[in-house]
Order: structure tokens, then C-alpha cells, then sequence
């Protein structure tokens, strides 16, 4: 599944702008920042509740196809300036982390590999 295509079936507002389109490779969702390094791979989407630098970081170092905030949490404008500074495509969507791996996953998105 491409971002663009998630973008169109979820309803998510792209909080980064306009973005060059890439293949999501796997999903995952967790909240454990060392967690998710752990078991993150290449072009992941990421769901997470959490909305701090560190995910901005994480998400960088691991190449991430994108992060997807869920329930419509507010992002702050230097959280999303970093975002757009380190090329990361982060979405926001009024549906529940559930929901959204449900979708992923309906869309053939698997989930990440155990570490």
C-alpha cells in the first residue's frame, strides 16, 4: 500500500505538507519509544499516541513510511516543524489506533517482524 493510498482510504490530514509518495512495507503500533526501535523496520507506519520529539527522532532513524497520530491528539507546530525538517510524513486522524491497524491490515499491510 502506498502513504498516498492510506491518506485516501483513512481520511487522514497530512500534518507535513505535501510529501514525495512511498510503498508502506509493514505497520505497527505501540507507544514504547525503545519498543518500537526495537521491532521497527524500513518503511513502517507507525502508530502512536504519542506526540513528542523523540517520536520525530525515532521515526528519522529508522526510516519510517510515515506516523499516524490517532483520535485526533494535538500535535504541536515544533513537533511538526521537526517533522517536515527530517522528511517525515505524519498524519493525524480521528480514528482509534485500532481502527486504523484495522485498516492497515484489511489493506494488506502485515505487521512489523519480531525483533
Amino acid at each position: 500500500m502506498l502513504v498516498s493510498e492510506f491518506e485516501r482510504l483513512s481520511g487522514a490530514a497530512c500534518l507535513t505538507g505535501a510529501y514525495d509518495d512511498r510503498e508502506i512495507a509493514c505497520g505497527y503500533t505501540c507507544d514504547l519509544l525503545s519498543h518500537v526501535m526495537g521491532r521497527g523496520q524500513a518503511d513502517m507506519a507507525w502508530i502512536t499516541v504519542q506526540t513528542h520529539m523523540n517520536v520525530i527522532a525515532v521515526a528519522a532513524l529508522m526510516d519510517f513510511a510515515c506516523v499516524i497520530i490517532p483520535e485526533g491528539l494535538p500535535v504541536e507546530a515544533a513537533i511538526l516543524a521537526k517533522a517536515k525538517e527530517e522528511g517525515i510524513i505524519l498524519f493525524s486522524s480521528g480514528q482509534t489506533a485500532y481502527a486504523l491497524s484495522a485498516l492497515l491490515a484489511q489493506n494488506g499491510v502485515l505487521s512489523a517482524r519480531k525483533g
